[in-house]
């Protein structure tokens, strides 16, 4: 019999006391917990939950996101895979859930309910009302994800509906995207059965959102960071509220995860208890998932930590099981094929030639945001001296024209960077300050079937995605020090001034996000869900 016993003083958040306990483990499973009359140093407590997360934006798979995600005692994810369905389909979500088998962490993935996102854009695949049914009843999925088509939810498409009768038929929850709904439009959104929104970016909003019977998740990722605007709702709703960071870069998970947003949290004076109610227990009620809540007869998911200041975890346990200490990941690397459908040949500089309109709609990036404005600037200052500077879409699924368009407050003073990470068909998006420079970032792209690219005249970088074109098969330490020296070489020498030049590049392609956005097919307005002639 595998037993041990963890002394600790354990962090009891549902009945909001923190007790000296001993806490006996037998077999993965948490046998007795018993309060002791000792003086201890540490703490334990449930582990953290990332209420929603795309896997793939980390570049890695399954795997080796767990590898990272231990050491900062995150024991579950909520998972969408969509970004890697928009690619290869079923097959790709059936990678997904196979290759997270392979390790000690709870993965729970969800049926994308928008493959693709919309029919403004090209993707490698379609998932149609009957496929996303057939995933629902399997035991292994555990939700529908992200409802993105919210025009589909207010105007009752046939498609749309049939998706969500078939969450409310197999009893899964339902998550939401509506950003900036508000009013009526939010209620009937929600009234439509979408139990969730990470897509709030004011206070005003997400009350509202509560008020409706809405949880609203804060995200804090790589671009998008609306953790500041809403942290402040932990105070009067802790119980409709939880953390995710939706979308994060591997250098920055080696940084931490959730236990930053509960340490920047309790630094801010809020409650510790509400704070961990977000953190560990309501994603595992909301969802119901199958992660021990250090209860007697419950999984032994837990954390030990001495500091309850910075939440630096000391151990990490999943299901008994000793996952991380210190630092040091005990989860090994297991081997991951590399599916992926990349169909066209390098391109030719004339490709990406484009004769301006007198005023052009230009995308207006916001640092931090997923939101862009629409602004309209002559194209006498469409150039890199006013910070404007061509924005191109390229079809990777099939030869047709480049997308063109521009984009301003992206920073980059020479060279040009390019991504076959854009969200959600991920075709190819490129910037930079000429033809050239963009034609070498977008050729390198499609020499390596996928990657991260940064050039300027003759240097050039590369990051590797053979998994779909969006994730690396190799070392998450290897590919967290690889994006580092692409993402420094973007903002220490070509000049760009976001924080997360690359993150901010794969969602200008996202047409559901308003305000302004550009596909392989054009330039969308979000507001009108239509193209701007």
């Amino acid at each position: 019999m595998n037993s041990f016993i963890v002394k600790s003083n354990f962090i009891d958040i549902e009945n909001r006391r923190i007790i000296p306990s001993e806490i006996r483990i037998e077999n993965g499973v948490i046998i007795s917990i018993i309060q002791i009359d000792e003086v201890l140093t540490d703490y334990v407590l449930p582990g953290f939950v990332d209420s929603h997360v795309h896997i793939e934006s980390s570049l890695l798979v399954p795997s080796e996101f767990a590898r990272l995600a231990v050491l900062h005692g995150t024991v579950a994810t909520v998972s969408d895979p969509h970004e890697i369905a928009n690619v290869l389909g079923i097959s790709g979500v059936d990678y997904m859930i196979e290759n997270a088998k392979k390790v000690p962490f709870h993965f729970f993935f969800g049926a994308p309910s928008c493959v693709p996102a919309t029919i403004f854009e090209t993707a490698g695949a379609t998932l149609d009302s009957s496929e996303v049914d057939d995933l629902l009843k399997r035991d292994e999925i555990l939700y529908l994800s992200e409802m993105m088509n919210f025009p589909g939810v207010l105007n009752g498409d046939d498609e749309v509906l049939k998706k969500l009768a078939s969450a409310k038929k197999y009893n899964k929850p339902v998550d939401g995207h509506a950003p900036g709904i508000t009013g009526d439009a939010a209620k009937k959104y929600i009234d439509a059965g979408i139990s969730t929104d990470h897509e709030c970016y004011t206070i005003a909003e997400a009350e509202e959102k509560i008020k409706f019977g809405m949880k609203v998740l804060i995200r804090e990722g790589s671009a998008a960071k609306n953790f500041e605007e809403l942290i402040p709702l932990v105070q009067h709703h802790c119980s409709d509220i939880m953390f995710c960071s939706d979308d994060k870069h591997p250098d920055n998970l080696i940084e931490g995860h959730i236990n930053q947003l509960v340490a920047r949290a309790i630094n801010k004076g809020f409650d510790m208890f509400n704070v961990l109610t977000a953190a560990c227990l309501n994603p595992v009620k909301h969802y119901q998932l199958p992660v021990g809540l250090l209860r007697v007869g419950d999984q032994a998911d837990f954390i030990v930590t001495s500091d309850l200041k910075n939440f630096i975890v000391d151990k990490t346990f999943i299901k008994g099981k000793l996952v991380a200490q210190k630092g040091k990941s005990f989860i090994e690397s297991v081997t991951a094929k590399t599916p992926n459908q990349f169909s066209i040949v390098p391109l030719t500089i004339d490709e990406f030639f484009y004769t301006p309109k007198e005023t052009e709609h230009v995308i207006e990036c916001l640092d931090g945001q997923l939101i862009t404005n629409n602004l309209k600037i002559e194209s006498g200052k469409l150039n890199v001296e006013n910070d404007v500077l061509k924005l191109v879409v390229v079809n990777r699924y099939n030869k047709s024209k480049v997308a063109v368009s521009y984009i301003k407050n992206f920073g980059l003073k020479s060279g040009a960077i390019a991504s076959s990470v854009a969200h959600d068909s991920h075709n190819i998006i490129a910037v930079g300050v000429n033809d050239l420079e963009i034609l070498n970032a977008v050729n390198l792209v499609i020499e390596n079937k996928g990657g991260l690219t940064a050039v300027k005249e003759n240097e050039m970088h590369v990051l590797p995605l053979p998994v779909a074109g969006l994730m690396s098969n190799c070392d998450a330490w290897e590919v967290a020090s690889t994006y580092s020296i692409i993402h420094r070489f973007s903002v220490d020498v070509l000049g760009s001034t976001l924080r997360a030049p690359f993150m901010s590049l794969s969602f200008m392609a996202l047409l559901v996000i308003p305000h302004l956005k550009l596909s392989d097919k054009g330039l969308f307005d979000g507001d009108t869900f239509s193209f701007i002639s």
